[in-house]
């Protein structure tokens, strides 16, 4: 499978199968911030894209427990992480970084 068709799920997934471990290993080990561990169905409907990760705290503990890059995660998760959201960006600040983050002015945007 190529990174372009990799999804949140199908990487926790991956990651979870080349460690050796099995869906009830993993969720015993991911809690929602209320302290309670996941359900191994709720893992399953995170690795089969039927689910999503219900907060930051969650993504975070599944790059530690997988030991998979956290912002590649994010990414995937389509989310910005908090240290992020949390420098209150303006939208034109937002725009110029997501140019940046593409390489360059988006087709058609170009300087004049």
């Amino acid at each position: 499978m190529s990174e372009e068709d990799m999804t949140f799920g199908r990487a926790i997934s991956k990651a979870r199968k080349e460690k050796g471990l099995n869906l009830k290993d993993v969720a015993s080990r991911i809690r929602r911030e209320d302290g309670q561990t996941i359900s191994p169905q709720y893992l399953n409907d995170i690795e089969h894209d039927r689910r999503s990760p219900s907060s930051d705290h969650m993504v975070q503990q599944f790059a530690e427990v997988l030991e998979i890059n956290r912002d590649w995660l994010y990414y995937l998760a389509g989310r910005f992480p908090e240290d992020v959201r949390r420098q209150q960006l303006s939208e034109k600040e937002v725009a110029q970084r997501m140019v940046a983050f593409r390489g360059g002015p988006p087709k058609g945007k170009g300087k004049k």
